[in-house]
This record gives C-alpha cells, structure tokens and sequence, in this order.
C-alpha cells in the first residue's frame, strides 16, 4: 500500500529480493562541501493527505470494509506476483549459472585440445628437427670421413710415389755403382791378363797333355778288361748257353703278356663295356656300377616284367598281334628257345622305338638302341664295331633285345654304286652274325623306307609288323592320354604354376582327335606339351579351351607344312605325284593321284590322310586311287 503513501512514486518496482539502487542525491553533483540531507528530506507529505482523504471516505462508504478486504487481497495478490516473479528471476539465475558453468567448461576443454595439440606440434616439429639435426651430423661426419679418406689416400699415393722414387734412386744409383765395379774388375783382369798370358799359355798346354794322357791310359785299361771278359765268356760254352736261353725266354714273356693283355682287354670289354655303336641300353656298364652301386642294385632288384603295351597305343588288330609277339617273346625267353626277328616299318612317330623298349622289359629282357646312321661315318672301323657290339650282345644272361632304328641307313642294297666298299664289308658283318637265328639276342629293326633293305636282310626277317598312323579311337586315346599327362596331372598336382580352366574335357578331347586326323602319336604328344608350355606362358598361368584350339590349329598347320615338304623331296629323288586329269578319276574328283610301284607303303598312309583333309577343306571328292 505504498501508493497510499506516495512513497517511491514515479519510479519503477524492481522485481523483489533484489538491491534498490540508490536514489541521485536531490542537489546534484554539488559540490565537495554540502553536507548531506537526512532520510525524510524526500518525503512526500501529499500522500498523507490522500492517504487520510481515502480513508475518510471509505469510512463514509458502506462498503468500506469490501473495499479494505479488496484491497488486501490484492495487495495480496501483488505480493504473490513478486514472489513467483523472483522465483523465476532465481530460475533465470541459477540457468544463466549452469550456462556459465558449461560454457566455462567447453572453453577450458577447448583450451585443453588446443593446448594438446600445441604439444604434439611443438613434439612433432621438436621431433623434425632432431631428425634434421643427427641428419645433417650424419652428413657431415660422412663428408669428414670422405675427407678424411681421400687425404689417407693422398697420403697414401704419396707414400708409394716417394717410396718408389726412392727404390728407383737405390736401383739407379746400385745399377752405376755395378757397372763401375763390374767395368773396373774387367779393366783390372784384362790388365792382369795381358801381364800373365805367357803363364796361363803354359798351363794350358801342361792340362791338355795330362788329360790326352788319362784318356789314353783309361781306353787301354777298358780294353784290356773287355777283352779279357769277352774271352773267358767265349771260353766257356755254359755261360753262352745260358745267356742265350735268358734272352729267349725273355722275349717270349714279354710277347705273351702282350697277347695275354689284349685277349683279357677284349674280354672285359665285351663282357662289360658298352659299344661305341650302342646308344641307350638298360644294361649297367662297369662305370656305372662303380660309381653308382647302390642305384645299379636298386634298379635291378626292381625291374620287373611289364605289360608290353603300356602306355602304347595301337589299332585293335595290330595290339593283338604285337601282343601274341609279346607273349611268344617271353616264353622264349622262358624256355631258352631261339628269338624271332621283327621288322617293324610306318611313318616316323608312330610307336616302334617305344613297343620294342617295352617288349624287351615286358620280356625280362636287357634291351640295347643303336641307329643306322652312326655306322657309316665309322668307316674301316665299322667292320670290327659290328663284331664288337654282337660280342657284347651274347654275353646278357638275361637276353638281349638290339634295336636298330633307322636300320635302311646301312643295310640298303648292296648292288647299288652309292653304297662304299666300308660300308659294304660292314653289312656283310652284319649279315655273318645274323645269318642264323640266337638264343642270346633278338634282332629288331625299324625303318620308314624297307623297300631299300638288301634282299640277304629280308631273308634274315621272321615277322614284319606294319604300324601305321593311329585312326579315329586311336587318336582319341592318345588325345587323353596326354592330356591327362601334360594338363590334368600338373593342373591338379598343386605344385606346378598351372591351371586349367572350366570346359567339358571330355568333348574337348573328341574335337581335337577329329582335327588331328593324318598326325602321328609323337605329333600329339608334342601338342600335349604345347599346351602345357601355353599355361606356363601365360600370366596367371591358366589354360583356356581357346589357348588349347590355338595350339591344336598351329601344330595342323605345321604337319600340313611337312607334308608339303616330303612331297618335294620326293618329286626332287623321282618319285612323283601324278595328277589325274580334271574328271578323269573314278570318283569324278579333280585331285587324283598315282604313286609308282617302287613307293613304300608308308608313303601312302602318310601323304593320303594329308591330301583327304585337303580335298575335304576345299570341297572336292577325295579319290582313293594310288
């Protein structure tokens, strides 16, 4: 109710609990030397006036006591009002507090990552700088080393270049210090020389007359005693008769050890050393026992007999056969019987070397390889290579299979000019120890070109086999055969850097015999390891169906090369293809082509499937006509 008294009137309420400002002193600034009012100065003395005019009329009022109720209340009211008023302000205050508090900590936490990373950079740049530091003392001791060195040597070269002054000085200076000596001892002696020649005359003369006379004193004492020796020992008859009979028996020693050597040289060498003409053999020479006994045991003990067509892959009807030679083969061996001879003939690369290595083991047999073509270049000695290696053949306990590959380089007919007179006195060696058929050793010969053997050679063979190029299944089979060999083996083995890509092997291998038609078995064992050399090529080391195709088209194209090139050469030596005219053979093809009698039957089985495979690419009619 402080409107009823005019107190604090014309200013504003502030809101409660706070401090009232002080009022402005009512005279001013002033000056320094006013004294200051009391506290009733400021009273206002109308407010009573009202204050008691109010009162007067509320008493005249009949609701004076409402009014004074009223008024309480809302003098009531108003002080609630300040209350929840300085509630708040106290709210207000205690969130601008918090406020402050927070804000004061984020600063802080902000001053502490600041100063943290102030820290790490002044480490870091610290860190920097004594890296910079012990680099440049690094590089400075290098450069005081450098320096240090080359001045060592310097000091060094110099060292060497004075020490070698030096010792040239000492040798000039020894070399004239010699020459003066030397040049005043040869004065001297000269000079004494000339004084004494008349005293070295007469000893010279007084030592050739002493030694004339020890000669001639020594030549008569060694007559007199030889001819006293000589004939005392002529005297006695005795002494003759024996000297005679030591000297004989002497000489007869010394030609008998000579002979008994040579025999015993030949022996061993027949007996155990390998013929120069032989090339591979399973037998075991003595080097090789010496060097290596225990693998020589080794191998020995585990050599046992093998199926012979292991590995070998052959038409039907000719497994069947080489089979049944096998099996007789063996039981020859068996029963100590006398071997047949075999001549097998075909295309190159066709299985004959590989049939008759496993003949022989299939047989229990040691097998011995030699070739045609070493035997001519031997000459005269030719002749007693041949004798050698049919000794060395007949000393196998077990039997002996001698392969000769390449048989028509020298046993060709002997009634032709081209043939040398070493070459022919070495197949009549030839034919001398195999004019009748052994228990020791068994003949096989291979050859592309039979039709040039000597008669006296045919006569000589028990069985011709004829391996010619493999067909369709046979293809097929060698086909996976070495694909499983050089691809799969290796893919799955883990241990080689090859991989195979995802395809139907299976089909994959068909396609291929089909494209293969006309190549031999060793052409595609070479295109096994075509492919094989295609993996390890290629950068991740995987072998796609399409490397494979390309290969398979490649190695075609190479064989189709070869043919081109064996058709020349038989143009070239006479034995020509002649064309058919265009229409004129019997299956209306426009490439028909004869051969002449004298061709070998390889010849046709080789140049046939070549010239099928083209006349099928071009779209003719093949004719059969040969």
């Amino acid at each position: 109710m402080s409107w009823l008294f005019g107190l604090n009137k014309g200013q504003p309420e502030g809101p409660p609990g706070l401090p009232v400002q002080p009022s402005p002193p009512a005279g001013g600034s002033g000056g320094g030397g006013d004294k200051p009012k009391d506290k009733w100065s400021n009273f206002d003395p109308t407010g009573l006036e009202r204050a008691a005019h109010a009162a007067k009329e509320l008493d005249k009022s009949r609701h004076a006591k409402e009014a004074l109720d009223l008024s309480r209340m809302q003098e009531q009211t108003t002080q609630m009002e300040h209350q929840s008023k300085m509630k708040e302000y106290e709210a207000a205050v205690e969130q601008l507090k918090g406020d402050q508090i927070r804000i004061q900590a984020d600063e802080r936490r902000k001053t502490i990552n600041e100063e943290t990373r102030q820290h790490q950079a002044r480490a870091q740049f610290q860190d920097k700088l004594a890296r910079q530091r012990y680099e440049d003392q690094l590089r400075q001791q290098q450069a005081l080393n450098e320096d240090n060195l080359r001045k060592q040597e310097e000091s060094v070269q110099k060292q060497e270049f004075m020490r070698k002054a030096t010792i040239e000085h000492e040798m000039e200076l020894r070399h004239k210090n010699e020459l003066l000596r030397i040049e005043a001892e040869t004065k001297a002696r000269a000079r004494v020389e000339r004084e004494n020649a008349d005293i070295i005359r007469e000893q010279i003369r007084l030592k050739a007359a002493e030694h004339r006379q020890t000669v001639l004193e020594s030549i008569k004492t060694a007559g007199a005693v030889f001819g006293e020796g000589f004939r005392a020992f002529v005297s006695d008859w005795d002494k003759v008769t024996a000297t005679v009979a030591g000297l004989t028996l002497l000489a007869v020693g010394v030609y008998s050890a000579r002979s008994a050597t040579a025999v015993a040289g030949r022996y061993i060498e027949a007996r155990l050393g390998k013929p120069s003409l032989v090339r591979e053999t399973s037998r075991f020479t003595v080097a090789e026992a010496i060097k290596h006994p225990v693998k020589v045991m080794t191998k020995r003990l585990r050599s046992k007999p093998q199926d012979a067509l292991e590995g070998v892959v052959l038409s039907p009807s000719l497994e069947e056969r080489v089979r049944d030679i096998a099996i007789a083969t063996r039981n020859t061996r068996q029963n100590n019987g006398l071997y047949r001879n075999i001549l097998m003939y075909g295309p190159p690369g066709t299985g004959k070397t590989l049939f008759a290595k496993k003949l022989a083991v299939h047989s229990g047999m040691d097998y011995a390889i030699m070739t045609g073509g070493d035997v001519a270049p031997m000459g005269r000695d030719g002749v007693t290579a041949m004798h050698k290696v049919f000794d060395w053949a007949g000393t196998s306990r077990r039997g002996l299979l001698l392969f000769v590959d390449e048989a028509d380089a020298f046993l060709r007919k002997r009634s032709t000019e081209k043939i040398s007179e070493d070459l022919r006195a070495t197949l009549n060696a030839f034919l001398y120890r195999t004019g009748e058929q052994s228990s020791k050793f068994m003949l096989v010969l291979a050859s592309n070109q039979p039709e040039q053997f000597d008669w006296a050679i045919n006569d000589r063979i028990d069985e011709i086999v004829n391996f010619a190029l493999p067909g369709p299944d046979e293809r097929e089979r060698l086909v996976r055969l070495y694909f499983d060999k050089y691809v799969l083996e290796p893919a799955t083995g883990g241990r080689q850097r090859m991989k195979l890509a995802q395809f139907d092997y299976g089909q994959k291998c068909s396609d291929i015999a089909k494209r293969t038609e006309g190549m031999s078995g060793r052409e595609i064992s070479k295109l096994g390891v075509a492919w094989q050399a295609a993996a390890y090529s290629s950068e991740d080391g995987v072998l796609t169906e399409a490397m494979i195709d390309a290969r398979v088209d490649d190695a075609f194209k190479q064989h189709l090369q070869k043919m081109d090139w064996l058709h020349g050469d038989e143009v070239t030596h006479g034995t020509t293809l002649t064309p058919h005219p265009a229409g004129a053979t019997a299956s209306g093809g426009k490439m028909g082509f004869n051969l002449p009698l004298s061709q070998a039957p390889e010849a046709q089985e080789v140049i046939a499937p070549v010239l099928e495979v083209k006349m099928k690419q071009e779209g003719e009619t093949p004719d059969k006509t040969v």
